[in-house]
């Protein structure tokens, strides 16, 4: 196992539709919850609706979509300013495809589509480069077993 800092992350997980009945019935059930982190918001959530789910909460997927999405964009705002890279609008509309197989399945790929203004004077290409790297350097990205692309939009501020 490889060596260096290790960081712990913890979440309590309630079922909150309990309230609404048990599972005596599979259409029936809420699916919906509640995640809690010790000093931060809670998260309600519930299925998606493809699997009987509340459409007005987030559920697993969007959350798994949008910790790519995020932690991609993390990475590279923190690598361009390393490098001295002003970026000054950052927006992704990112996607994800889940294929269902029998009761299970399996996200297959997501892709983001990250679009970047820059500061007058930036290069393009540079940026470009930056998120290779931030792909790379993404801790949510590294631990997924499906591929995660970038389409990524550059535009210079007026």
């Amino acid at each position: 196992m490889p060596r260096g800092k290790a960081h712990h992350y913890k979440a309590k997980l309630t079922w909150t539709g309990a309230v609404a009945g048990g599972t005596s019935d599979y259409h029936g059930y809420s699916r919906a919850f509640r995640a809690d982190f010790e000093g931060k918001p809670s998260i309600t959530g519930s299925a998606d609706p493809a699997f009987k789910g509340d459409a007005r909460l987030h559920n697993p997927e969007d959350l798994l979509v949008v910790a790519l999405a995020s932690c991609h964009m993390l990475s590279f705002l923190a690598l361009a300013a390393l490098e001295g890279v002003v970026v000054t609008g950052y927006e992704d509309e990112a996607s994800g495809t889940m294929q269902q197989e029998g009761r299970g399945g399996r996200f297959t790929e997501v892709v983001l589509r990250p679009r970047v203004t820059l500061a007058p004077g930036a290069d393009p290409a540079r940026v470009e480069a930056l998120h290779e790297e931030a792909h790379k350097t993404c801790f949510i990205a590294s631990s997924v077993n499906f591929p995660v692309r970038h389409e990524a939009t550059i535009v210079s501020a007026p």
